[in-house]
């Protein structure tokens, strides 16, 4: 039987926050700002983690990591990206690649982008080659461009085991 194939898509964003370190890709930032939210809001991580749950048809980040459990207050989604990992191997399936697109005004990232593919690559046994992180601008709209927040999207590909 020929090998199974899927593509799913992720979405999250983050309100920026004082008190907070800044966590993009697992990587700590330096910035006047964090964002705001249960776990460590690594907004990157997060849009990776709905695209490969989407892509095996088996829900969101928040049915597997609800933001109400004490569990998972402020811990690092680099341990949730790899219980993803792990959720898609019990299902069957296995990560192939990912594609990821950071929306921020500020901070610039190109200086942590190779670290934070590592990261991934890590956590989902893939090859940094594999993993793709990108950044963009809102070009000064929206909340995003007024500093606000920042968002990211990701597109994965799963394979079958």
């Amino acid at each position: 039987m020929a090998s199974r194939i899927r593509i799913g898509e992720g979405y999250d964003v983050h309100r920026l926050v004082a008190g907070r370190a800044l966590i993009l890709g697992g990587v700590n930032i330096a910035w006047s700002k964090g964002l705001e939210g249960h776990s460590d809001a690594d907004v990157l991580l997060h849009a990776i983690c709905d695209a490969l749950l989407g892509a095996a048809a088996l829900g969101d980040i928040g049915a597997h990591f609800p933001d109400d459990s004490l569990i998972y207050k402020n811990i690092s989604s680099l341990k949730l990206l790899q219980q993803v990992g792990v959720i898609l191997e019990g299902s069957g399936w296995r990560p192939v690649n990912v594609d990821a697109t950071l929306v921020l005004e500020a901070p610039r990232i190109a200086d942590y982008v190779y670290q934070m593919r590592r990261n991934i690559a890590r956590e989902l046994k893939l090859d940094v080659m594999d993993v793709s992180v990108k950044a963009t601008t809102s070009e000064g709209l929206g909340f995003i461009g007024a500093g606000e927040g920042i968002a990211a999207r990701a597109v994965a590909q799963i394979m079958d085991i």
